[in-house]
């Protein structure tokens, strides 16, 4: 290793070679134009045991190498000497520094003068700002959208720090080991739904609140019944979802159809392509989906449920909507925001046959909190992983038949 290089040496703590966490990081330096050498490699005897590596990991120039020390933060790694932290303002409403800090998803700490704060709320692809709050200096994740000229914002790897979450070793047989698995049809799914409803029940029992992200699918398969049960037993405790599902959840409260098919029957009605467009003015004409509940226009379905229940949803909106429905958020940056106030007190997160609301709520979780994805297709839970959500797990299913064993396991 040339010594004119310069260097850093991080260290990585957890099961590594079990989830293959450090032949990425060795990828990683390679692919970024780094170079490393393995100074130390402890391995753990037993299955439970922890292994621990030091990796001197060297570039051409300072920056290059802070980019590859964030990039291997993603993984978990960290500097062995993290020094502290250098803030620059921000240069304009909407704009970071150029060598701001890009957060994981992971518990962060910043260390300023000597001490180490953690940061508020882990989230990735945000930056760090530093402010000063009831006399205490506090750093939390801003995106980019959002930060302010002449904000302090944490910039370059100096100073920054983040713990991985704790690791299933192999063989473990803890809630959720048993899905540490590649996403696979292939699995005892009565028993996925009993280990997803403990840790539910778990989750409530502490405190917590189950947030659900839910696809059109959820009515398309006959499964928003299920769904209402969960809502009425206390288990659906915040709701993302886009216009679709609102929409044809309304629809089959008002006419009985789902994209116009009769969902007792299975088949088309007559008009039943107009039915959604229908439901849609129905309730722009009452103000607002609470307002139809309240005034006894919508009497049934999952959002009457929310509704009647007092839990909060969020329905952010694409360009192909049709309407949209009145509570949809048009501007996804507002819809972004408000998903992110959702999140405090969150402990559980269900992604149920939706992709893009999938990977939006994956991209604004901490990577603390537990996920599951459930869809027909494989591809959602792989592309969930790989766009940084590392702790998704996944179940292949058909959404109907998955919904209505949870709902009878939970109610």
């Amino acid at each position: 290793m040339d010594a004119a290089l310069h260097s850093t040496t991080v260290t990585l703590v957890g099961h590594l070679m079990d989830t293959g966490v450090l032949a990425r990081v060795l990828d990683d330096v390679l692919e970024y134009g780094g170079d490393y050498r393995i100074e130390d490699l402890a391995l753990g005897r037993q299955h439970e045991d922890e292994s621990r590596a030091t990796v001197r990991v060297s570039a051409g120039d300072a920056e290059l190498l802070d980019r590859i020390v964030m990039r291997l933060q993603t993984h978990g790694a960290n500097a062995v000497d993290p020094g502290t932290a250098t803030t620059r303002p921000a240069p304009a409403d909407g704009v970071f520094p150029d060598d701001f800090y890009s957060t994981t998803n992971l518990d962060t700490f910043v260390r300023l003068d000597r001490e180490w704060l953690p940061v508020d709320r882990a989230e990735m692809d945000c930056g760090l700002v530093v402010t000063e709050q009831g006399g205490r200096v506090v750093v939390h994740t801003v995106p980019v959208s959002d930060v302010r000229a002449g904000q302090a914002v944490v910039c370059g790897a100096h100073g920054v720090r983040v713990e991985m979450p704790p690791s299933v070793p192999r063989g473990e047989e803890e809630a959720f080991g048993f899905m540490s698995s590649v996403a696979s049809s292939e699995k005892p799914q009565g028993l996925l739904v009993r280990q997803i409803a403990e840790r539910m029940r778990e989750v409530k029992a502490a405190g917590k609140k189950v947030l659900w992200v839910g696809g059109p699918a959820v009515v398309h398969t006959g499964a928003a019944p299920a769904m209402v049960r969960l809502v009425d037993a206390g288990y659906v405790d915040v709701l993302f979802a886009g216009n679709a599902l609102a929409t044809h959840d309304i629809e089959s409260a008002l006419y009985g159809t789902s994209l116009g098919v009769d969902l007792a029957k299975g088949s088309g009605v007559p008009h039943g392509h107009e039915h959604h467009i229908r439901a849609i003015n129905t309730i722009r004409r009452a103000g607002s989906i609470a307002a139809a509940v309240g005034s006894g226009v919508l009497t049934g379905g999952v959002m009457h449920a929310m509704v009647r229940a007092g839990k909060p949803f969020v329905l952010v909106g694409s360009v192909r909507d049709d309407g949209p429905l009145p509570d949809v958020y048009t501007d996804v940056i507002e819809g972004q925001r408000a998903m992110r106030a959702e999140l405090p007190d969150v402990g559980f997160a269900i992604m149920v046959a939706t992709m893009l609301h999938a990977i939006a709520t994956g991209n604004i979780l901490p990577a603390s909190v537990p996920l599951v994805c459930v869809d027909i297709n494989p591809a959602t839970v792989t592309k969930l992983a790989d766009r940084g959500s590392a702790q998704a797990m996944g179940i292949v299913t058909d959404i109907g038949l998955f919904l209505e064993q949870l709902a009878r396991e939970l109610t």
